[in-house]
């Protein structure tokens, strides 16, 4: 490793107030902080608590100042309904402070939460930043989510006002999110005082009179709204989780850290110069949406694209590549899952000779563990760096990534590579104990955490600190397992759940999961440890077939059973595989294996809130059924 990372990370690490006040000048302050680093005590830590900053102007205002106004911000790029468009820094600037402007009108301040539940349009853009304009607090549900997932929400950020879409569109069919909301706010017990409706020309909904506005009528006749100061620990937002307990969990991102940690990312992790394209193929309901479709970019000054549409269908396995060339794409950020959707469908990936990738420059994959068959496939076919990097909702970026901008480190495939200045990454047995190198173990991250991570959980301290702080004294318990080799490289092997004990030996599901996708015939798999009688949890692989394949599905799983024999050993006792159509997944992609095992295990089990579609649960069972489960 040359000194450029090294060095980098070891000033991160010998002086966090010196390195992170130096990354500070890049944002602009009304006053700047006196200090970075403000210890709370309890293990709570904030970042750049005593300046005053706003995340709308950094991300709009000062670029349009800057004599940048010309330059497009946000490309929307919509396969689904058939339409682009582009705005301006100078546009988006004026549409953002009339919106603000309409808030401030319905009595909307600094402090106030409001929901925003819209599709992948850029009028969600626009309302995330009218809340950062006026210091509200937004939180993003995503659009469809269903009423009584949103009404938990709405109970417990408080908001005064919720900004929706009548709908959104998926492939072949309308989701009617009006009457979602409805439903959900006649479920909650807070109620909100307006809601601004943006009236979508595939479905008008029907407004509740003085509850409800439209989103344009609401903004006439009223004066835009200014930036408004706010301090550096203010909320720019809450995002919520899935908590283990079926409560949700509120993340908070605190305004000053959160403008300065993504801001340095985009040269040195996404080698994106100002006026570059940028584009995250994600949702706005999750972190990378957050991070990366909207704040990041634009704190930057790149020009982001909103993405309507999925990786395949709409209309084809080429969409992604068609949107990279179209509109001269930099860097591009996806979920393994959309390139495994791709390479299921079109495995030769004859769809790439139609389009001119010349500009792109990396792939980067995050969201979940990036297989290293996906990831070679697309190293292959688009002759570029792959780059897989590892990160959570609640640090809102990356924790283990390749620095490209700054040092492109090799990369080992199976690896996301390196820990990314700030967080000090260490791999700990059950005790606490620092593991030697290539001993599996919990990733902890030892505090402070970075600035721009999670301070705290929205009205739940104690909560957060049970959540994160308690497993292992004076660390952030990440949830991960996983291993550093020699070189300082990190391995996520999964989930902390996800390590299976097998009559005594500790064994990663993600190695085994590795072995299965390597097989020629297997598009996407997930193992599973399911209870054992004899061994207390056995595995067990599901698998998705790539298109056109048409052998007999036993000879394939027998296949499987022998690859993974062969590569891990008979110590993993896997013997049972099932081909399936699909996996149960989450929006974002994440596969759904705690609900597997459930099913598997024939326990009672609640619906996942972020399940893309129940009814696949009802294939699952009746797969496993085949091979002896879900009895």
């Amino acid at each position: 490793m040359s000194m450029t990372y090294r060095a980098t990370y070891d000033a991160s690490m010998a002086d966090p107030d010196a390195f992170w006040m130096q990354a500070a000048k890049a944002i602009h302050w009304t006053k700047p902080p006196s200090k970075a680093l403000f210890d709370r005590g309890d293990n709570m830590y904030e970042w750049f608590a005593d300046g005053l900053t706003n995340g709308c102007y950094n991300a709009v205002d000062r670029h349009v100042e800057q004599g940048r106004g010309d330059q497009p911000a946000i490309i929307h790029d919509s396969p689904i309904t058939g339409s682009k468009s582009t705005l301006t820094y100078a546009e988006l600037q004026t549409r953002v402070a009339s919106l603000a402007g309409a808030l401030v009108a319905q009595g909307v301040t600094k402090g106030d939460r409001v929901i925003i539940y819209m599709p992948m349009v850029p009028e969600a853009l626009e309302a995330m930043l009218a809340c950062a304009r006026i210091g509200a607090i937004h939180s993003v549900v995503f659009g469809g989510f269903a009423a009584h997932e949103l009404a938990v929400r709405i109970d417990d950020c408080a908001p005064k006002a919720i900004l929706a879409a009548s709908c959104g569109i998926e492939p072949g069919r309308v989701i009617h999110y009006k009457p979602l909301l409805d439903d959900a706010i006649a479920q909650a017990q807070h109620r909100p005082d307006v809601c601004l409706i943006l009236q979508r020309e595939q479905e008008r909904a029907d407004l509740i009179p003085g509850r409800d506005l439209d989103w344009h009528a609401a903004q006439e006749g009223v004066a835009p709204a200014a930036c408004v100061p706010v301090e550096g620990n203010h909320p720019a937002y809450i995002l919520y989780t899935s908590g283990t307990t079926g409560a949700p969990k509120g993340v908070v991102r605190p305004t000053g850290g959160h403008l300065v940690a993504l801001n340095w990312t985009m040269k040195n992790i996404y080698q994106c110069d100002p006026g570059d394209v940028f584009w995250a193929a994600s949702d706005v309901g999750w972190v990378v949406g957050h991070s990366y479709i909207c704040y990041a970019p634009l704190i930057h000054g790149n020009t982001t694209v909103v993405f309507e549409g999925k990786p395949v269908g709409t209309p084809d396995p080429g969409t992604f590549w068609r949107v990279i060339s179209e509109h001269n794409v930099r860097s591009f950020f996806t979920a393994p899952t959309a390139i495994r959707a791709v390479k299921r469908e079109d495995p030769k990936g004859t769809y790439k000779a139609k389009y001119d990738l010349s500009g792109l420059r990396a792939l980067y994959l995050a969201g979940e563990r990036a297989d290293p068959d996906t990831i070679e496939w697309a190293q292959n076919l688009l002759q570029v760096p792959v780059y897989d990097h590892w990160w959570q909702t609640e640090t809102g970026y990356t924790i283990a990534g390749n620095p490209a901008g700054l040092e492109a480190l090799p990369v080992k495939i199976g690896s996301p590579t390196v820990a990314m200045p700030g967080y000090d990454v260490q791999i700990l047995d059950e005790a606490g104990h620092p593991q030697a190198p290539g001993e599996l173990g919990a990733i902890a991250i030892k505090l402070p955490l970075p600035p721009g991570t999670l301070p705290t959980l929205w009205n739940a301290t104690e909560r957060f600190q049970k959540s994160y702080l308690t497993t292992f004294p004076g660390y952030y318990e990440t949830g991960d397992a996983g291993m550093i080799d020699d070189d300082g490289y990190l391995y996520i092997m999964a989930r902390t759940d996800d390590v299976i004990n097998v009559a005594g030996h500790r064994l990663s599901t993600g190695a085994m999961e590795e072995v299965l996708a390597a097989h020629p015939d297997v598009a996407e798999c997930a193992v599973v440890g399911v209870s054992d009688a004899l061994k207390g949890q056995s595995p067990l692989g599901l698998l998705c077939l790539t298109s056109g394949v048409n052998r007999p599905h036993d000879e394939i799983t027998q296949e499987c059973v022998k690859l993974v024999r062969d590569q891990i050993g008979p110590v993993a006792a896997f013997k049972t595989a099932v081909v399936v159509d699909r996996l149960p997944k989450t929006r974002s992609g994440k596969i759904l294996r705690g609900t597997v095992v459930k099913i598997a295990d024939s326990q009672a089990f609640k619906m996942p809130a972020t399940i893309d579609d129940p009814a696949i649960l009802d294939e699952i069972k009746a797969a496993l059924q085949t091979v002896g489960y879900a009895n």
